[in-house]
């Protein structure tokens, strides 16, 4: 099977949103990434980058590597139009639950976009200030949804190493916060730190 090219892979990404540029649309992509770890913020992001600044590389960033989204991280906040993230936190993801925090931060990093379409990544049922296109699997579909996810992941993924020196018992640098078999051993060792998610690990603690 041949390999995609870096110039096939950025005509696939970007044919959703050529067809909007054809029209005139300013567009951007909403993504987010931490909906699932037992500790740590979900993270959002909100970007938009034009036809002719678009960055090489960008796909989901779940495909990329660590060094290959921290490289392209810089690029991208260089080349967006618009770019912004939000963070919701546990206490608020369990006073509200993952679904309404998630939405809470897309509606947050989406709120002073100027243009016209935004593509999100699976979520419906947002107060967008534009009309909002839900992709499903968006971030491996567009352009602008893989941009966003990568910003979402480098930046979540920063504050995690930063909250392993604070927190260094529960290995956060390393599973970032996911249930991994070290970080649910340490959680019953230790108990839980103001950065878990207490509706996510009731049944790690052994309570109802």
């Amino acid at each position: 099977m041949k390999r995609e090219t870096a110039e096939e892979k950025l005509l696939r990404l970007t044919e959703i949103e050529r067809g909007l540029w054809a029209e005139g649309h300013v567009v951007a992509g909403i993504d987010e990434v931490g909906r699932g770890p037992l500790a740590g913020p979900v993270v959002t992001a909100c970007v938009s980058i034009p036809q002719n600044r678009l960055v090489p590389g960008v796909d989901d960033s779940k495909k990329l590597s660590e060094k290959r989204r921290e490289a392209l991280y810089p690029l991208l906040l260089e080349a967006a139009e618009y770019a912004e993230t939000c963070f919701v936190w546990p206490e608020e993801i369990d006073e509200i639950n993952i679904l309404n925090a998630t939405k809470r931060a897309m509606e947050t990093c989406a709120a002073a976009f100027k243009g016209d379409i935004i593509l999100v990544d699976a979520v419906q049922g947002l107060r967008l200030p534009c009309e909002a296109r839900s992709l499903i699997h968006g971030d491996a579909l567009s352009y602008m949804i893989g941009a966003a996810s990568v910003v979402a992941k480098v930046t979540r993924d920063r504050y995690m190493i930063e909250m392993d020196a604070k927190y260094p018992m529960y290995g956060f640098a390393r599973n970032k916060g996911y249930g991994t078999a070290e970080h649910i051993a340490a959680i019953r060792r230790f108990g839980p730190c103001p950065l878990h998610r207490r509706s996510f690990i009731g049944k790690i603690l052994g309570e109802a």
